[in-house]
């Protein structure tokens, strides 16, 4: 059964309807055609309108739909012979962090990704997609075989953040985080991320610095969601939809802010109703950055790099 959210619910209910008479001409032997058509078109139309007018509270609700493809859904979409490679050679496998070897339309590549769990046996194991140190550890091994093996990486962005625990930090969870962002900045191979929910602060970014960096249409990167926004400068979550506006965490935000590359649309609908359809789209732009950058050599790939992260911000000279 699909799951549909409240301000989906009109479209549920034009869906509901469409099923019934459908159902009922076949029962009945009536022809009502004509009216299921209407239906259809009439629903069509309000589709594109909710979607198209998604407040940013919408669209941070629609990035964690529960039927939102994770990457594990895309993998088989989009590569073949995919590899896992598992641990952190260090102190454990962290589930939160899938990653491993994969070939791209003939390319071998290194694919890493954030994993969320669907139920809740897989939630506990993949720590609802929030991953310790040993898990951007186990991601920063990958990175530096790509290089050792000139692969390129393609990374894909889907967390509330890093885990905030007490474990984590004692294991260190900043500086894995950190070293991830300086490895990545200087890693010799081009590096494609791309964000498929949420893209939540450090716990995205530590996967989240590369050469090109791509949202899907109805995704969110911030610092912090907006009901943590909301408990901290409000003491109140009810100011959630208050602090999305003032968060602008969607991917038309932060393209106007010059942050990202690029928007990757998404089926009518959205990648929660049409997986094969979003993975096309990801496909597409990937297979366009990717044979743009495979032209670079290593030098000017880490130059312009560079000279991309420098540009991230606003400062003033004083």
């Amino acid at each position: 059964m699909a799951t549909y959210l409240e301000f989906e619910r009109p479209i549920a209910e034009l869906t509901s309807k469409i099923q019934d008479l459908s159902e009922m001409g076949e029962d009945s032997g009536i022809n009502i055609a004509e009216e299921i058509e209407r239906l259809r078109e009439k629903r069509d139309k309000l589709v594109k309108k909710i979607y198209r007018e998604a407040t940013r509270a919408q669209i941070c609700q629609l990035c964690r739909h529960p039927d939102r493809p994770y990457f594990l859904d895309y993998v088989p979409l989009l590569f073949e012979s995919f590899q896992e490679l598992h641990g952190d050679r260090a102190f454990a496998d962290d589930a939160a962090i899938v990653g491993g070897l994969a070939s791209f339309h003939g390319r071998a590549v290194v694919i890493v990704g954030h994993q969320k769990g669907r139920d809740t046996k897989e939630k506990l194991k993949r720590n609802f997609g929030m991953p310790r140190p040993e898990g951007y550890r186990k991601a920063l091994r990958l990175f530096k075989l790509a290089e050792r093996f000139e692969m390129p990486v393609l990374t894909f962005i889907d967390t509330a953040g890093a885990w905030p625990g007490i474990d984590a930090e004692e294991r260190g969870q900043s500086e894995a985080i950190a070293r991830n962002l300086m490895e990545l900045a200087n890693l010799r191979v081009p590096v494609i991320c791309t964000v498929i929910g949420e893209g939540g602060s450090g716990g995205a970014l530590a996967i989240g610095v590369g050469d090109r960096l791509y949202m899907q249409q109805f995704t969110t990167y911030s610092v912090i969601s907006p009901e943590g926004c909301a408990a901290i400068l409000w003491r109140d979550r009810k100011h959630a939809e208050e602090a999305a506006e003032a968060l602008k965490p969607t991917a038309r935000d932060l393209l106007e802010f010059g942050l990202i590359d690029g928007i990757i649309p998404e089926p009518d609908e959205g990648a929660h109703r049409d997986l094969a359809g979003a993975a096309r789209e990801i496909d597409r732009v990937l297979t366009s950055a990717l044979d743009e950058l495979l032209q670079l050599p290593a030098d000017t790939l880490l130059s312009q790099r560079h000279d991309r992260l420098r540009q991230v911000g606003v400062y003033e000279k004083s």
